[in-house]
């Protein structure tokens, strides 16, 4: 395992636990026991940081770390919860959320305390009902020992949330060779190093997208002289960049665990060359042109007359299709349907067409998604 120094915090593994996917039973429930052992094994085999929050697992996650972390393993780790914004009304429900879940992890304190998924919007509201002076107090009492921020949003979001606390001591972002431009994306990686604001990575196999990846894409990898499995490609450029201390995996299987284990011997700041950097860039080139639908998500098309969402319709089918995993069209399409934005609304009156910058035949597009017909389609 490769360590290093996480500003005043400690001495962390560049591999963190994440407790987002811990396994299952049948019903959905965490499988406790089973967790427990993982966690475990993990920190026995060289994990120090560990990461929950108050949703994860429909709040299962925060009580399941903390039977975990019993018998000698607190004093092993540093533990990472998250304070859920989307619950905060006033300054006192922080308070109140914060010990809440101090009671979940039966510990007193937690080393790292996050405002949880921030966007622009969300952290106005937080500073307007008192984040900062919550902060400041939550590290004078003693139950929060650093603060940071999990993130969201665009690039600009990012850089005014950074700049706007002098007393952020991290920052959580999502990043790996397919989102390097997206939401913060590397000069946010940057501008957090100038800053000394230390980065935390989640999301680097993208949900485990980027573990098992489409036979061009592994073709690509083993043409290279050098033999690494999709996820050691995807954790080497996720731990490439210098300011990144921790990449976060949810492991939900032993086989994961120990094959992360084995691949975090070698993931350290620069373990990529420049040609390596640039191979990475390679496989997002073949992973984007495996989108059937080039939409650009400008949204010219919006505000359908009959309510469709059709860039989230088009999203959903280029993710599916790009990352070869069509079932999880199935869950965004059901979602767009509760929602009463689904493709099965269009009446085909030609309104999007008309605006569409890109020319792209939306009707026949949408009627294809409706259809599951997640091929072709390009303009």
């Amino acid at each position: 395992m490769q360590y290093n120094q996480f500003g005043t915090l400690g001495k962390t593994s560049r591999l963190g636990f994440g407790m987002m996917r811990l396994p299952c039973l049948e019903d959905g429930s965490v499988d406790e026991e089973r967790a427990v052992r993982m966690i475990r094994r993990g920190i026995d085999g060289g994990i120090n940081y560990v990461d929950t929050a108050y949703p994860y697992h429909g709040g299962m996650s925060e009580k399941v770390v903390g039977r975990a972390l019993k018998d000698g393993y607190r004093e092993k780790t540093f533990l990472t919860t998250k304070l859920p914004c989307w619950k905060v009304e006033s300054r006192r429900d922080m308070d109140t959320l914060l010990d809440e879940q101090l009671k979940r992890l039966d510990v007193p304190c937690v080393d790292m305390y996050l405002l949880h998924a921030l966007n622009g919007e969300r952290y106005e509201k937080m500073k307007e009902l008192g984040c900062q002076d919550f902060f400041e107090h939550a590290l004078k009492d003693g139950r929060v020992r650093h603060v940071g921020f999990s993130f969201h949003d665009s690039h600009e979001s990012f850089r005014k949330i950074l700049l706007d606390y002098d007393a952020w001591e991290m920052c959580q972002v999502q990043y790996n060779y397919l989102d390097d431009e997206y939401q913060a994306g590397r000069e946010g990686i940057r501008l957090a190093e100038e800053r000394k604001v230390p980065v935390v990575i989640m999301e680097p196999l993208r949900g485990g997208a980027l573990a098992k990846v489409p036979s061009d894409v592994q073709a690509a990898m083993d043409a290279r002289a050098e033999k690494r499995s999709p996820a050691e490609w995807a954790f080497r450029f996720a731990g490439n960049p210098t300011g990144v201390k921790v990449v976060l995996s949810g492991m939900s299987d032993e086989k994961a665990l120990e094959e992360n284990l084995d691949i975090f011997d070698r993931v350290f700041p620069g373990n990529l060359t420049a040609e390596e950097d640039a191979f990475c860039m390679e496989l997002k080139r073949i992973f984007l042109a495996r989108r059937p639908v080039m939409c650009t998500a400008c949204r010219y098309c919006q505000p359908c007359p009959q309510g469709v969402r059709i860039p989230e319709i088009f999203a959903a089918v280029n993710r599916a299709v790009m990352l070869d995993r069509r079932e999880d069209f199935e869950r965004s399409y059901a979602a767009l349907a509760r929602e009463e934005g689904d493709a099965s609304r269009c009446v085909g009156c030609g309104t999007c067409e008309a605006a569409c910058p890109q020319g792209l035949d939306i009707i026949e597009l949408l009627r294809k998604a409706d259809e599951r017909v997640l091929t072709g389609g390009r303009a």
